[in-house]
């Protein structure tokens, strides 16, 4: 209906003379027709049939942007969330890698021949595997009391140190107060910098494992150690030597196959249980199936682990879900808290957030979880983590420094400005390779 407001436009055009509303407005004239300042903010409304566009209202509307900076990034952590967070209390620890008797394998093994010379070995007869005559004699093979003992290693950490440094001119942070600025910058700059430390750490958390084969490379050992790098194995670091051309061949890849300060060629109690099917040349991608998710979490218990949480991407989430739903099977879904102690999921908290679960393990989505493939069909790698035994070591908790001519001290940072700085040291541990978990080259 005429002269009714409705809209922002109407309640503009009747303020400032434009359309219906125009009777009684003398701000502008222009070609003998009234005419608002309507057209300066927005020009694809006109002022009227049969005039010409006002040319020099633009200096007369000041367009208002706002004090609110909205973020138009997913800036979301949730590999570094799901992780538990233990203070750094040593550089390494020791860890058990064999059996006295029976080897180091998720089982315990034996053999059927082998004769008492195998007691103590990585597979001793089956009947002399601790069972000895009444008044045995000791340290008697005969009589099954040869001496034996486990084997054990030490694994070192080095704690890594994660910076993002950021300034700003005393002039900007006084114009940011007037005219249409932000108002505090220095606030506005501590909260995105502060999203952006966070990010990145939970980027290095989920880095592609060939990444560390690649030579042009040389300083990702100063991130965080990938969740990628520490589940995995000697013979999917082989396969991806074989296939990715990226991966460096001059060596061994020192970057890849080291951890902690021991080479997995050398020690198999390093490897994770790994799913990457016969290769990871690009016909080589396999299709998801519940059978290999299954295949994956009973072998994880089987060699002691007990996943808690499955980390993966949007794009697998939604594939298990096609999966169970054709079969007329569905996700339950579950609260969990991420804290600092990982995951832990509390029945009648009003805090966390619901997830979808799988064997009543939560599928936490991550942004960037990568596809180690070679296939343009891939979906995101799925890890399942046994947090009880994986953690981030943090030696100094994350950290935010400033000082400049706005404290006072100008002569510190050089600058007539302020500096800041975001500072975290910490570094991922792992002291139990086995009940850790991954399926990749999935699509």
């Amino acid at each position: 209906m005429s002269g009714y407001i409705n809209t922002i436009a109407d309640l503009e055009a009747q303020t400032y003379g434009v359309g219906n509303f125009a009777a009684g407005n003398s701000l502008l004239k222009q070609a003998g027709a009234v005419a608002g300042i309507h057209t300066g903010h927005d020009l694809s409304i006109g002022v009227g049939s049969g005039t010409t566009g006002i040319s020099d209202v633009t200096g007369l509307y000041n367009v208002v942007y706002g004090q609110k900076v909205w973020s138009m990034l997913n800036r979301e952590c949730n590999a570094l969330s799901m992780l538990s967070k233990r203070p750094y209390t040593s550089s390494g620890w020791r860890v058990l890698k064999e059996r006295p008797s029976g080897g180091s394998g998720n089982t315990f093994s034996v053999a059927i021949t082998g004769g008492s010379g195998s007691i103590g070995g990585t597979s001793p007869q089956l009947d002399f595997i601790g069972g000895v005559p009444e008044n045995a004699g000791l340290s008697t093979a005969a009589d099954g009391l040869n001496p034996m003992a486990p084997t054990y290693a030490q694994l070192f950490m080095s704690p890594k140190i994660v910076a993002h440094q950021f300034d700003f001119s005393e002039l900007a942070m006084e114009m940011a107060a007037i005219d249409d600025g932000i108002g505090d910058i220095r606030a506005q700059m501590r909260e995105d910098m502060g999203k952006h430390h966070s990010e990145v750490q939970n980027k290095m958390l989920v880095m592609p494992l060939e990444h560390y084969g690649d030579a042009t490379l040389s300083e990702i050992e100063r991130n965080y150690t990938s969740l990628l790098k520490v589940i995995t194995s000697h013979t999917e670091l082989d396969t991806l030597r074989a296939d990715f051309s990226s991966f460096d061949r001059s060596d061994s890849a020192p970057e890849a196959y080291d951890i902690y300060g021991i080479n997995r060629d050398n020690d198999s109690f390093l490897d994770a249980e790994i799913d990457f099917g016969a290769g990871y040349q690009a016909g080589e991608v396999r299709s998801l199936t519940l059978t290999v998710l299954n295949n994956m979490i009973r072998n994880l218990r089987t060699a002691g682990g007990s996943p808690k949480v499955i980390l993966t991407g949007y794009d697998t989430i939604q594939t298990i879900s096609d999966l169970l739903q054709s079969q007329e099977r569905f996700m339950d879904r579950k609260e969990i808290v991420p804290t600092v102690n990982g995951v832990r999921g509390v029945k009648g908290q009003e805090v966390g957030f619901r997830v979808s679960t799988y064997y009543d393990i939560p599928l936490i989505p991550v942004k960037d979880m990568p596809s180690t493939t070679q296939a343009s069909t891939s979906i995101s790698d799925l890890l399942f983590l046994d947090t009880d035994h994986l953690w981030l070591s943090v030696m100094k908790p994350t950290q935010y420094f400033e000082d400049g001519i706005a404290n006072g001290n100008p002569f510190g940072v050089g600058t007539l400005g302020n500096r800041a700085l975001y500072r975290t040291i910490a570094e991922v541990g792992c002291s139990f390779f086995k009940g850790q978990g991954k399926i990749t080259n999935v699509q």
